[in-house]
């Protein structure tokens, strides 16, 4: 699948439906970048559930956006770069946000590129950024401190487990709900792990040296904001799932407010370097070549191993 006549490959989905059935690899241009773009030959692109579920239709099925182009975050080598951009041919880079990932080139505007650390490999630094800005957002909105007693639901996550990582990192008490085969994950990350089946309050109470103070929520289930809300006042729970509950007062995050836009640019460099320096780690489930870019989506929509997947042109 290399280069051949400025002609390259991606992915797009060419109607809705599951992705395996959906997805298909298709020739595509190698743009020309413009004074303040970057044209990235992709190495490894980070597979998340929001393509997924693009491909499902569950953000709208609209015949008029097909085919979808996918993918939101990748790492690669730099192919061409504008007059402007501060990028060179052959530096190595993460891109993200990025637009049409899931392919062998993406093009992206310099401010969304961001060089990566020699020492983080590919895969990681592909699978990196979505997920960190995301924790780092809940981290910030909530104002965590050394103070606080965090309990995290879904703390074994791809984000879960960075707001994990953060907070410890700030010296707060955090309290972390997983199944049970991913408790001694949480407990090398510094939680205490709670099982989020039977009675969670209870076993929250059992394990809290402290009253819980603040709750960052993955799940978004009921049960979780539930238990929250008998813990927390609701303006101490930040969810990134829960849209049903904003009636509740909880906060619903989904990085398009001005305030989470700034949380989240503002995260990237020091989520690279801790990456880099090992303070974060992110775990990668499977590799995927690219043109089995349908089965990899239909993995992260489903039960998986811990960690993220990647494609791999």
């Amino acid at each position: 699948m290399a280069q051949k006549d400025g002609m390259a490959q991606k992915i797009v989905a060419t109607r809705y439906g599951e992705p395996t059935e959906s997805v298909r690899l298709v020739p595509a241009d190698v743009a020309e970048p413009g004074p303040d773009e970057v044209v990235v030959r992709v190495l490894a692109a980070g597979v998340n559930p929001f393509d997924a579920k693009l491909v499902r239709g569950q953000m709208g099925t609209d015949p008029a956006k097909l085919p979808l182009d996918l993918g939101g975050e990748a790492a690669g080598v730099v192919h061409a770069a504008g007059a402007d951009s501060g990028f060179a041919i052959g530096d190595e880079v993460v891109v993200y946000p990025a637009r049409a990932a899931f392919a062998e080139f993406v093009t992206a505007p310099a401010a969304n590129v961001h060089r990566k650390p020699s020492a983080l490999g590919w895969e990681r630094a592909a699978a990196l950024l979505l997920a960190g800005v995301t924790a780092a957002d809940i981290a910030a909105t909530l104002g965590l401190t050394a103070d606080d007693v965090l309990l995290v639901h879904g703390g074994a996550g791809a984000v879960g487990s960075i707001v994990v990582a953060r907070a410890v990192a700030l010296g707060a008490t955090v309290i972390a709900t997983a199944s049970a085969a991913n408790h001694d994950y949480l407990r090398g990350l510094g939680a205490l792990p709670v099982a989020y089946d039977g009675d969670l309050a209870t076993a929250i109470g059992a394990v809290a040296p402290a009253p819980v103070t603040a709750v960052a929520d993955t799940a978004g289930t009921d049960a979780a904001i539930d238990v929250s809300l008998g813990l927390v006042p609701a303006d101490r729970v930040v969810s990134i799932a829960a849209w049903g509950r904003t009636g509740d007062g909880i906060t619903v995050i989904d990085g398009s407010g001005p305030q989470s836009k700034r949380h989240r640019r503002d995260a990237v460099p020091g989520l690279l370097e801790d990456a880099a320096a090992g303070r974060i780690v992110v775990e990668i489930a499977g590799v995927y070549d690219l043109a089995d870019t349908g089965r990899a989506l239909a993995a992260v929509a489903g039960r998986h191993p811990r960690g993220k997947f990647v494609v791999r042109p």
